[in-house]
């Protein structure tokens, strides 16, 4: 019945032994001649999508809106001269106010603002940083994830039995000796990057190209680290159509020179706690581009969706602050500096010591689960030649999905979260989730006899639920209800302020409800609430 059991240590080989062999090594030996090709694409791109009379009508906009940015509170990763080179354009750029056709437009100020967005974009691997950076990153998470190591110094580092690795992450390295992957995780939290980049090295697989936030580079020392580990910036800041369509063809040109890829399809870290249900078909688009211009060399990328999952978000209190705020804009998500981003690792590893991944079944760009051997398994009839693309990234978007949610692992703290806020819910089913989250404390008690007759009711839901392979369960989830109870209260936001939820001998007292419907998220969208 239980799908998560601890780990045997296992060593992987390298798939491919010598990294001046791996395909970032390749396309870094010539980073100028990458850097200019992909700022071409991205120009040739835009003229195709813009009509020449509206070309100087996107320059400007998107001068006024990088001004609107500079105005605003500025990082310390911004360029230098950030605030000159867009004050300068907009002069430059002013001059054709009247001249609107004007051939310079496209030939001499277009190219000065793509080559600038692809600069800013572009990583800086060096293969002689990687190793050294690589042993460095395991050896600082090995000692922050190995609790009886900070209690006792001498005492053995043991990374892999702490990150559980679950899913068909086998066949995810057979089939980087013959394609081209492309990772899609779930975002939850900053340690996303760190973890999956750990993942990567431990299971044997060349370095990948993945996009970082530019604000994680805010300190050289972290800069350092992404530029050595395959990073490349991505401005959040930034939604402009220019900017958008150089940072799909970087990653594009970056899948089509043969490098695996890392992005996030939700964008950025979920608000809500929940997967991400609206995928950005933007960046998934450019594997579209790419495997369109692959079929010519007969070669294959592979979509392959990773799930995250922790038993609790340090940043959950600032991010569902913010979902509830309804305001996607101008709020503090908090470790928006490297002292914060630091001081996150340290307190996460030091109070977590369970945490598990799982790879769920590869897809080729048309959603197509695909076997060992990258042959589509029960093949739809979607095809570059036969259908539109919009139709083709909504099927990927949707199989992405399912396998992210299948890859959920539950742990008692998420039944735990769930059962008790969707009691509350159905107590006040009048009110939305707004007015509940405001209840005083002493609407919030719940008996704890009946609140383990709901316990009992969505653990056997959930149990259903992965024998249909739809999600995955904990082996915690094998103990009696009364320890699964105890262990789900112990780890149910574990270093938050105020912890969701308080155990008593008789009763079950929320004490954030916030957090409680944070974490009672990521269950959403199973029809579990149906059984309460």
């Amino acid at each position: 019945m239980n799908d998560i059991k601890k780990n045997s240590k296992k060593k992987y080989k390298k798939i491919v032994k010598q990294s001046k062999f791996w395909p970032i090594v390749q396309l870094f030996k010539d980073r100028k001649g990458f850097i200019n090709e992909v700022s071409q694409k991205s120009q040739n791109k835009i003229l195709e999508k813009i009509k020449p009379e509206d070309l100087y009508d996107e320059l400007i906009n998107t001068v006024y809106k990088e001004k609107l940015r500079i105005s605003k509170k500025s990082w310390k990763a911004d360029p230098a001269d950030d605030k000159k080179f867009w004050y300068t354009l907009k002069d430059k750029i002013i001059e054709f106010e009247s001249d609107k056709n004007n051939p310079k437009i496209k030939n001499e100020i277009l190219p000065i603002v793509i080559d600038r967005y692809t600069e800013e974009i572009t990583g800086n691997f060096k293969r002689s940083h990687h190793g050294f950076a690589k042993r460095l990153i395991t050896s600082f998470l090995a000692r922050l994830l190995n609790t009886a190591r900070l209690r006792n110094p001498l005492g053995s580092l043991n990374l892999d039995s702490t990150i559980q690795i679950f899913g068909r992450h086998k066949r995810l390295r057979k089939l980087s000796k013959t394609g081209t992957i492309v990772m899609v995780p779930t975002h939850f939290s900053h340690l996303d990057s760190a973890l999956i980049g750990w993942i990567i090295s431990h299971l044997g697989l060349p370095a990948f190209m993945y996009g970082a936030g530019l604000v994680l580079y805010n300190l050289k020392i972290f800069a350092y680290f992404f530029n050595s580990l395959g990073a490349y910036k991505v401005d959040r800041r930034k939604k402009h159509f220019l900017y958008l369509e150089t940072l799909k063809t970087y990653t594009e040109r970056a899948i089509v020179n043969g490098c695996h890829n890392l992005f996030y399809p939700g964008g950025t870290r979920s608000r809500s706690g929940s997967i991400e249900k609206n995928l950005k078909l933007g960046l998934l688009g450019s594997t579209l581009e790419a495997q369109k211009e692959l079929n010519k060399e007969n070669k294959k990328i592979y979509i392959v969706p990773v799930t995250f999952n922790y038993q609790f978000v340090l940043e959950g209190p600032a991010l569902i602050n913010q979902y509830l705020s309804k305001n996607k804009l101008n709020k503090d998500l908090g470790y928006s500096n490297t002292f914060k981003i630091f001081t996150f690792l340290i307190k996460y590893f030091t109070r977590s010591n369970r945490m598990a991944v799982t790879f769920g079944n590869p897809l080729d760009v048309y959603g197509n689960r695909v076997n060992k051997d990258g042959n589509p398994i029960n093949k739809n009839n979607l095809s570059l030649e036969k259908n539109n693309k919009t139709e083709i990234l909504n099927n990927l978007s949707e199989k992405i999905i399912d396998e992210l949610m299948a890859g959920t692992v539950v742990f008692s703290s998420l039944i735990l979260s769930f059962t008790s806020f969707e009691i509350i819910r159905k107590k006040f089913r009048k009110m939305d989730v707004e007015n509940i989250i405001e209840l005083p404390e002493d609407e919030l008690t719940l008996n704890i006899e009946y609140f383990k007759t709901k316990y009992k009711n969505v653990l056997e839901s959930v149990k259903n639920l992965s024998e249909k392979k739809k999600l995955k369960i904990s082996d915690e989830l094998l103990l009696s209800i009364d320890d699964q109870i105890k262990i789900g209260c112990k780890n149910l936001g574990l270093y938050h302020a105020i912890r969701p939820l308080e155990l008593k001998k008789d009763k079950i007292i929320i004490k954030n409800i916030k957090m409680l419907f944070y974490y009672r998220n990521r269950l959403d969208g199973y029809g579990i609430e149906k059984i309460i």
